[in-house]
């Protein structure tokens, strides 16, 4: 788990007192790294009473040109201006370029919140 609440120490570097203890709604999960694969889906709490759907793999892409919305299938992560790392083993997040059958297609969506991937044709 990650702590996402306020630091411990101050932008100088000073240690700060702590006005409180961590709260459960400060606590953050590491990244959902979606790979390229056969769909696999996980369904995990979110603050107050909803639920997001987190997808661990998938291989299916909505594909938008012109208005014109097609379901494609994902071949391969061109490009991942989060991490250069992350086109090599195939991991999907928003702003990456990936190959469907569609042709190459940038990804508009957040997979490891939304569970799908939204993505506008490039080429």
């Amino acid at each position: 788990m990650q702590y996402q609440g306020r630091s411990e120490r101050t932008k100088t570097g000073a240690r700060t007192r702590p006005h409180s203890k961590k709260k459960k709604h400060e606590l953050g999960r590491s990244p959902t790294e979606t790979t390229v694969g056969e769909g696999r889906f996980r369904v995990v709490d979110a603050r107050g009473s909803g639920t997001k759907v987190r997808a661990l793999s998938t291989d299916v892409a909505n594909v938008t040109d012109d208005g014109e919305t097609e379901h494609a299938t994902i071949e391969d992560v061109v490009e991942n201006d989060a991490n250069p790392n992350y086109a090599r083993r195939n991991i999907i997040t928003k702003g990456a370029v990936i190959e469907t059958s569609a042709g190459k297609a940038r990804v508009t969506s957040r997979p490891g919140q939304d569970g799908q991937v939204n993505a506008v044709l490039v080429e």
